[in-house]
């Protein structure tokens, strides 16, 4: 069984979201074969705490919008890696630091890649 098609849905809006507030290497993963208790993580990065709370609250606004409320939120003070879980979807926006060090792709590489609908890029990158 792979994800849902609701899950599906909730990720390309938080990666709109995402991409939208300037995240970087957005990727998602199909972990519902390794996980009972979900279906996708999405991962993005910024290069700082600012951003990465500006993502999250973009991300999570989004998501409300469509009906769809985090069942939970954890690392928001300290801004480094912040976790929203919306049941179906876990979105994980890290500090590029952290990113790089925990390497999640890495640990979930042998789960699926999500296609992600074209996000604009940013003139800088």
């Amino acid at each position: 069984m792979s994800a849902s098609e609701r899950a599906r849905e909730l990720t390309a809006a938080a990666a709109l979201a995402a991409s939208d507030k300037l995240a970087t290497d957005v990727v998602a993963l199909d972990v519902s074969q390794q996980l009972v208790i979900t279906d996708v993580f999405l991962l993005a990065s910024a290069p700082n705490d600012r951003q990465v709370r500006a993502i999250v609250d973009a991300v999570e606004e989004k998501l409300l919008a469509l009906g769809a409320k985090p069942i939970r939120r954890e690392g928001e003070r300290e801004g480094r890696w912040v976790l929203l879980d919306f049941g179906e979807l876990v979105v994980h926006v890290q500090h590029a630091d952290e990113r790089q060090y925990y390497s999640l792709e890495r640990l979930w590489r042998d789960c699926p890649v999500v296609e992600l609908p074209a996000m604009p890029r940013n003139p800088s990158q």
